[in-house]
Order: C-alpha cells, then structure tokens, then sequence
C-alpha cells in the first residue's frame, strides 16, 4: 500500500506529464482552466517551497486549509503534502494558514505563524484588496522554484488518508486511465475529488457551480468516462 501523496502524485504524472491531469469549470463565471501533470506540479513545487523556503516548515508541521474544491486548492494542498505536513480543517494551532478570501474571517479561530489569502479568481488573478494579517498566496507563490524534491517519507497523516483514497477509488468504481467528471457541491472531501482518482490512476474534471444542463455536452467534450454528480 502506497503511504507517500508525493510519490503517488508523481507516479500520476510520470507516464506522459503534458495530458491533462485536473481540469477546472466554474459555471458561475464560465472559466475553464486545464493543467497538465507537468502544470500542476509546477504549482505544488512553487508551494513546497513557500512552505519550506519562505516559511521554514518541516516534516510533521501543520498547515490549516480553508478551501474549496479548485485546482489551486489542488495545488496548495498537494504541495503541504510534498513538504510533509499534516493538512487539517478544524481551528487551532497551526505553522501556516490557507484561506479563501470569503473565509479570512474564519482565521480569527486559528492561531497561525502565515496566513495566506487565495482569490481562487480566473487565471490565478491575484486578490483586489489582500485582508490584514495575510499574504496574497498566488503573488507569493509565483516567486519560488518549480522544481521539489519531496522529502522520502510522507507526512504524519499520508498512509491514512492514501488508504481512505484507495477504499474511496474502489466504492467509486475509479480505475486507471479513468477521465473523472466531479460536481464539486456533491463531493467536496478531497480525499473524493483528488485523492481517490490519482491513487487511482485517473484524471480529474472538477465542476464548480455545475449547470446541469451542461453535463451532458462536458462529459463529451471532455472524454469523461466516469461521472460522480
């Protein structure tokens, strides 16, 4: 059984790096963002190395994560993962702080060494007005390395949540070479909408906001093999 995310991200991606690995809608807005494995793994570099470089975090640290399903949350938590962090969603003490910026007033729960602030905004635009007591995660990120190497073993929590994703893979019939259409609103967990299909093998199109009536032409366009809606 696989007990390393970073490692389970890397076999995800090593087979052809530049197929689209998680592919983003947004039908309230109308933004499709599509990232190849190796786009994605630029990200979760870049955020690595925040966390490692900028923040002076190590293996066992904690990293508070108040975001929604979306590709950059994909990216901020795969990233925590790679620099062995524990990721968790309930107030307390944590090294680093991740928010959206309609919940920055949620923060006031946590006690956090950073605290970053995420538009989750088309193109990775960056925030209009960055809250007090927050960096802008996106105008920080951009600045680091695109290239990590993940710490050989995973986090405190990896095999855990790595055999939940397995178990999850298998009750949602996911298997490799999978194109996976998932409404955002239905399985918000990321151990469903990320973890399971690349433990799986599969790659990811996240619905934001889903219209329903446009399920039908998406799941043709985008090739979807299997829809959890």
């Amino acid at each position: 059984m696989a007990d390393n995310i970073a490692r389970v991200f890397a076999d995800a991606i090593a087979s052809d790096p530049t197929r689209p690995l998680l592919t983003w809608y947004d039908d309230a807005t109308g933004e499709r963002t599509e990232l190849s494995g190796a786009t994605l793994a630029n990200w979760v570099a870049k955020t690595a190395n925040l966390l490692v470089d900028e923040v002076a975090l190590a293996p066992g640290d904690t990293a508070g994560v108040l975001l929604p399903p979306h590709w950059q949350t994909a990216a901020v938590l795969l990233g925590c993962w790679s620099a062995g962090l524990a990721v968790v969603d309930t107030p307390g003490d944590v090294d680093a702080l991740f928010a959206a910026a309609d919940r920055v007033a949620e923060a006031d729960a946590w006690s956090a060494g950073e605290r970053y602030a995420l538009a989750l905004a088309p193109f990775a635009a960056p925030l209009r007005q960055v809250p007090p007591g927050f960096a802008d995660y996106v105008v920080e990120v951009r600045g680091h390395g695109d290239q990590f190497t993940a710490y050989p073993k995973g986090g405190p929590a990896d095999a855990e949540l790595l055999a939940r994703a397995a178990d999850r893979a298998t009750e949602l019939c996911l298997a490799a070479g999978d194109r996976v259409l998932v409404d955002a609103a239905v399985h918000p967990d990321p151990v469903d909408w990320l973890l399971a299909p690349l433990r799986a093998g599969a790659s990811i199109v996240l619905c934001g906001n889903l219209d329903p009536s446009r399920l039908d032409a998406r799941i043709a366009t985008e090739k979807v093999t299997r829809s959890l809606t």
